[in-house]
């Protein structure tokens, strides 16, 4: 198996976890917005997904660029700056006190990460299914290369 393989799995597997915990907080406010759980639980769980999401961006962005893959951490580097960013200035997590008050904004910013974390997953699955199969085309090529076939 090719390590280019390899590095689209991990980046299939990160990709799908950074859309569950985007949906997870999404739902978190929706069911805050319909009243079904109380602002502490909800403010709750979010900031405990919160850093597990940027780490989780992060980890993919210095992967693209150890790999040497530009074009995709150019796409992710603006996202990880701006994580960076909100870590840095403390705003990273949702006051208990203000959720209702940011409530359609907070709803809006993810909406918007959800977009891009799901290009990210179209781009990240066309790159994967293009390593798979040039991957098998190789291996093919180097079995008839070799005489066994």
């Amino acid at each position: 198996m090719s390590w280019d393989l390899i590095l689209w799995l991990v980046s299939f597997a990160f990709s799908i976890s950074l859309i569950a915990v985007n949906l997870y907080q999404l739902i978190c406010l929706s069911e805050l917005e319909f009243d079904y759980i109380n602002p502490y639980d909800s403010s709750s769980r979010i900031n405990g997904m919160v850093i597990k999401e940027f780490v989780a961006q992060g980890v993919l962005c210095a992967l693209y660029l150890l790999t040497w893959h530009w074009f995709m951490f150019l796409i992710s580097a603006p996202v990880t700056y701006y994580h960076l960013k909100l870590y840095m200035e403390r705003r990273h997590l949702i006051d208990v006190t203000e959720i209702f008050r940011l409530l359609n904004g907070e709803k809006k910013y993810r909406y918007v990460k959800l977009g891009f974390y799901l290009s990210l997953f179209c781009i990240v699955i066309f790159r994967l299914v293009r390593a798979a199969v040039l991957s098998v085309l190789t291996e093919d090529d180097d079995l008839r290369d070799s005489g066994i076939f």
